[in-house]
This record gives C-alpha cells, structure tokens and sequence, in this order.
C-alpha cells in the first residue's frame, strides 16, 4: 500500500523516530535493572543488536522499494527472537519480580510498520503476534502485561487506520489533478480549434472569391466569417514582447460599430497583457452570439473598480430560455462555455449570464486585480 504523492513519508519518518525514542528507553531500563538480570553481558549485547537493527529498519523503511514482505517479516522475526530469549537473559526470577521485558516498547516498531504497510488488518496481525510471544515469554498473565499487549493492538489498529485514510486522500488527489489537468489541456485544445476553423475559411475564401452565383456568395460568407471570428479570437497584433499593461479600451473598441454601442472610462484600464486580451475575447465571443442568435443592437459598458474590472454586454435580441445554455452543453455546443466561461475561469474572474426570452441577454465579464 503506497499513497500517491508521498502522503506516508511522514507515516514512516514517525515509525523511525518512535524506534529510536524506545530504544532510548530500553538502554534506561537495562541500565537500570542490569544487576537483577541473570546475564547482564548478554543483555548489553542484545541491546547493542536493536541499535544495529534500529538503523537497519530506518534505512530501509526509508526506500520505497524496500517496505516489503521481506524486509516486513524479517523486522517481526528479529523482535520475535529477542522476545524468545528474554527469560534466558533475565532470568524467570526478573520475571517473576515483574520487570519490564528486555524489549519494553521497543518492540511495537514492527507492528507500527506493518500497520502503516497494511492498513488496520496487518497492524492488527502483528501487534498479536507479538502480544502473543510477551506474555508467553513471561510465563505468567499479569496485569501491566495485559495492558501493553491491548495497548500494542490499538495502536496498530489505529495508525492502521490512518495510514489507509492517508493512502486514500493521496489517490483521490491524484485523481482530482489528473482530471483538472485534462479539463485545462481539453478547454486549450478546444480553443485552438478555432486557429484550424480560420484557416479553412480563409481557404474557401480565396478559392471562391473570383467565382460567380452561389460559389462566390458562399466564398464572400467565408471571408466574412473568417474575419469576424479572427477578430474574436486573434490577440490584436502580435503578442507584446514584455508584461507591460495593455489598455483593455483599445482592445474593446474594435468591437464598436453601427451596430455595437461602446462605453468606456475616460482614463486607460491597464491590465497584464494576458488577462486584457482574453477578457477581451470573452466580450467579443458574447458579442458574436448576439449577432448570430439574435441581431440587433448591442451595448458594452466598460467599468474599473479598481480591485476588479467588468466588462457588461447587453443586447436586444430574442433572448433565450434559462437552461439553454446547459442543454447545448450537453449537445456539443460549447461555444459559451468554452469561449467565455473557459477563460474568464482560466483568469480567476466570473462570467454571469442571464437573459429571458424577449428581454435580450446580458453577460457581465469580471476579473480581479491582482
């Protein structure tokens, strides 16, 4: 069990940090209760092999590749040794004095790595196991015995627990970045289409425009088309080489015509190059539905509230039913939803379009100052 994103490394790092603090604690008590051992010499060797294992394990739990069976087996089967010769180093008279084990809580490393291995079921496993071997080992049920072995058990039971909990939120985020990812790469994908849609008009164009009848009003359609949608779409010029701000004013006021009623600040509205472009593409892409979907007259209003800047288009046409818009989304059309709600939520700002049949429809563009 590996969570996405490295969530266990910190599970891991604790389980290396516990081992050492316990084994600290295991040099206290040997030191402490040496002369009531039967081999003390021996004792002092043992302890000397959970150092030595101690490093072995935080290396090895510290590689990905390694938190496997082996390396788990084998870090029960050391604990489980020392367990097994613990009465012949202390004695059963150390024992039966009721003093703590050799090991104390040194031994609860393993169950801590198969619990975060594993999840509660292994922790659980391990922390048996060795429950089972401590009180054999002491040849007799006492109370405090009892209670490290249960304690053992929760304590696999619970990081268990959260290691899967973790492991779970690593793979649920990795899926959310995964999806945002392929979101972003398929909205780009979508508005570069429309460099592809340009060319071919501009082709039928060129084709067509010295031809007679029908062939030559389809060719002067797709002239026109072709402009307009270049128009909505292109960046005005090639892109500036530096981050200079750019007046959203200028950007707005190819839009104005006969048609097309422009009110802006008398004063300029800088914005990042980026931001002011794409704004003004999503005002130019409301403006081509209104044109298509409706005719009429158009207005765009222009406002600078210094956090933020909004761009209104209102026009006079049929209008449309509330959830027109969703149902072409569902269709295919993604016009709206890509050529303005895609980039005004790639720029962090809102697009709020409401509109009822007969009244016209308003789009009210908004993005942050940053």
């Amino acid at each position: 069990m590996s969570a996405p994103g490295g969530f266990e490394v910190p599970l891991w790092r604790a389980v290396a940090v516990y081992r050492v603090a316990s084994l600290a604690y295991v040099c206290v008590v040997v030191a402490r209760d040496a002369g009531r051992y039967a081999h003390p010499l021996v004792a002092g060797a043992l302890v000397l092999l959970m150092a030595v294992w101690t490093a072995v394990t935080a290396i090895g739990y510290a590689v990905p590749a390694r938190r496997g069976w082996p390396l788990l087996l084998a870090d029960l089967a050391v604990v489980l040794a020392i367990l097994l010769v613990t009465p012949v180093v202390m004695g059963r008279a150390a024992l039966a004095a009721d003093l703590p084990t050799l090991s104390v809580a040194w031994l609860g490393g393993p169950v801590l790595a198969w619990a975060v291995s594993g999840g509660r079921r292994r922790g659980a496993t391990a922390a048996l196991v060795l429950g089972a071997a401590d009180l054999a080992t002491r040849g007799l049920l006492t109370p405090s015995a009892l209670n490290g072995a249960i304690l053992m058990l929760l304590a696999g039971v619970v990081v268990g627990h959260v290691a899967r909990l973790a492991v779970t939120a690593g793979e649920r985020l990795q899926r959310a970045v995964e999806l945002e990812a392929a979101t972003r790469e398929r909205e780009r994908l979508a508005r570069d289409i429309h460099d592809s849609v340009l060319q071919v008009l501009a082709l039928v164009q060129r084709r067509g425009e010295h031809l007679d009848g029908t062939a030559g009003e389809l060719a002067r359609l797709a002239g026109e088309q072709e402009a307009a949608l270049r128009a909505l779409i292109s960046d005005a010029g090639p892109a500036p080489a530096t981050d200079a701000p750019v007046d959203l004013r200028g950007l707005l006021g190819r839009y104005a015509s006969a048609t097309v009623s422009l009110s802006t600040p008398a004063t300029p509205v800088p914005l990042p190059p980026v931001v002011a472009r794409e704004l003004a593409a999503a005002a130019g892409a409301a403006l081509d539905n209104a044109a298509r979907h409706g005719g009429g007259r158009a207005w765009v209003l222009l406002e600078d509230e210094g956090s933020a800047v909004t761009v209104s288009i209102r026009d006079s046409g049929p209008g449309f039913a509330p959830d027109r818009l969703a149902e072409a989304a569902a269709q295919g059309r993604l016009g709206v939803a890509q050529a303005i709600r895609g980039r005004m939520a790639d720029l962090g700002g809102t697009a709020r379009i409401s509109s009822t049949p007969g009244s016209g429809t308003e789009v009210e563009l908004t993005v942050p100052r940053r």
